[in-house]
């Protein structure tokens, strides 16, 4: 199974530390087993509305927008805010303790199995806490 990541960062080499909504950027990645590559970097225009407010619906609406239409599954960051229980009855959330993108796109890879099972829980799926630094990865479920 191949599933598409997206990765919330400014510069395209590390992770915001800001809500994953807040990123200027997400690098979309397909991630499968056996490969990894990277396809694209898009602009998060949903900032670019008036009228934002902090854990607003509309913003995690416009986000889940972008990201659909690309395809994505899984969104990947250091940090999400309140909106979390929004999107991730369409996306599979990983929190990620990695620096880099490069580092966390391997994490996911490590764990792509346990990725594939959340995903398929549907809108019921709780989120996941991942680093490379830690074989014992935590499963939080809400």
């Amino acid at each position: 199974m191949i599933l598409t990541a997206a990765f919330a960062t400014d510069d395209g080499m590390h992770f915001i530390n800001r809500h994953f909504g807040d990123a200027e950027f997400y690098d979309v990645y397909e991630i499968s087993r056996e490969n990894t590559a990277f396809i694209k970097q898009i602009r998060n225009s949903s900032g670019e509305e008036s009228g934002e407010l902090h854990a607003d619906p509309a913003k995690a609406k416009s986000v889940s927008g972008i990201l659909l239409k690309e395809g994505v599954t899984i969104v990947v960051s250091k940090i999400f805010g309140p909106n979390i229980k929004r999107i991730r009855k369409k996306f599979v959330c990983v929190i990620c303790s990695d620096s880099t993108i490069e580092t966390a796109v391997q994490t996911i890879q490590e764990h792509i199995g346990e990725i594939e099972a959340e995903w398929r829980k549907g809108a019921e799926r709780g989120h996941l806490r991942l680093s490379s630094a830690n074989p014992a990865n935590e499963k939080i479920e809400r």
